[in-house]
């Protein structure tokens, strides 16, 4: 009988108030078989922890460590530079009080030290997502015919700037066996898969530039076939997440309040996303059988990442990950069903 090629897992950045073994258990109690933890989970304090110690948490629970997800010190790193308060959040208080330049140095030399633990535990593939490296007037995806002028181009400069500020990132990557996998999505270096196809081309190939997919993100035009279709051979990582688009609300309104909003991320069974024809687009664009390469696994994760503006999370990611494991990690074809027909 063909087997598997998934297995159930969640991601821990939603779970940041848990410590790493808090999580591992969690997850494990939920039915994941692993887990992609937060950069911040393997922290001690300002520094990381040993690999060691890391390694024996999954090993003694035995659970795969299925990647880290660093979204939040990416976009840092090349947010920066635009003297945002929203980087606030997901930097220690005194180094938020520096300088943009030095704030930016600063998360350089962290992501640097963190590809060499990653390498340690011997994960290559890293979800994360490129920071608003073209500035904040191109993120809002409306150039009311100001992208350009007499004596700027935004777009041009975009360019030149995300080529530059993340080359000695994208440098050590190449060297380590890294792959950095942006999430596409809104308010950030790629919005969609041709912004994100566009910073592959301006980066000469880059082969380390990898797409995390999570359909969760394509509620704007583009759909998720579309999307991931366009970026196929560079999704070497993924999310399942699900969302609802509630009628006649826009979708750009500025409410704080996550109920208030037209677009809401919801529980995995219950969203307008179907997940099955989710998870088939990935297979069919290689997505299970590039990250079994990389990592040297037998299974590829589907890794949970649901949420919602009512029901609570820890519930919420554990219904997801039941899901996962019960209708989405089904035996793949071999061949197709055509074959047998006539004999």
């Amino acid at each position: 009988m063909a087997q598997p090629v998934f297995h159930p897992s969640v991601e821990g950045a939603q779970h940041g108030a848990k410590t790493l073994e808090q999580f591992l258990d969690y997850a494990k109690a939920a039915g994941a078989t692993g887990v992609q933890p937060s950069n911040y989970m393997l922290q001690d304090g300002k520094k990381f922890r040993s690999a060691a110690s890391i390694l024996e948490a999954f090993a003694s629970r035995g659970m795969s460590l299925d990647g880290i997800s660093c979204h939040c010190p990416i976009w840092v790193h090349t947010t920066a530079w635009t003297g945002s308060p929203t980087i606030r959040p997901f930097i220690p208080a005194d180094v938020a009080q520096k300088s943009p330049t030095a704030i930016e140095q600063w998360a350089e030399d962290y992501l640097l030290r963190f590809f060499d633990l990653a390498v340690q535990l011997k994960v290559k593939i890293l979800p994360m997502f490129w920071g608003i490296a073209f500035g904040w007037e191109l993120a809002t995806g409306y150039p009311w015919g100001f992208w350009k002028g007499g004596d700027y181009d935004l777009l041009e400069k975009g360019k030149e700037r995300f080529v530059k500020k993340t080359a000695k990132i994208r440098k050590r990557a190449n060297e380590l066996g890294i792959y950095l996998c942006h999430e596409i999505h809104p308010g950030t270096g790629a919005m969609c898969a041709d912004d994100f196809n566009l910073l592959v081309s301006i980066c000469d190939g880059d082969q380390c530039l990898g797409v995390n997919a999570d359909p969760s993100h394509c509620w704007e035009g583009e759909s998720w076939e579309t999307r991931f279709t366009k970026v196929g051979p560079r999704v070497h990582a993924c999310h399942v997440k699900n969302f609802v688009i509630r009628p006649g609300l826009p979708l750009r309104m500025m409410a704080p309040n996550w109920p208030d909003r037209a677009m809401q991320f919801v529980d995995i069974p219950s969203g307008d996303l179907n997940m099955t024809r989710y998870v088939e687009l990935l297979i069919n664009v290689g997505y299970p059988r590039r990250y079994c390469q990389i990592m040297a696994r037998k299974t590829a994760p589907l890794i949970v990442e649901a949420e919602s503006a009512y029901r609570d999370l820890d519930a919420t990611s554990a219904n997801g990950i039941a899901y996962v494991r019960d209708h989405l990690c089904f035996p793949v074809a071999t061949g197709s069903f055509e074959d047998g027909m006539g004999a």
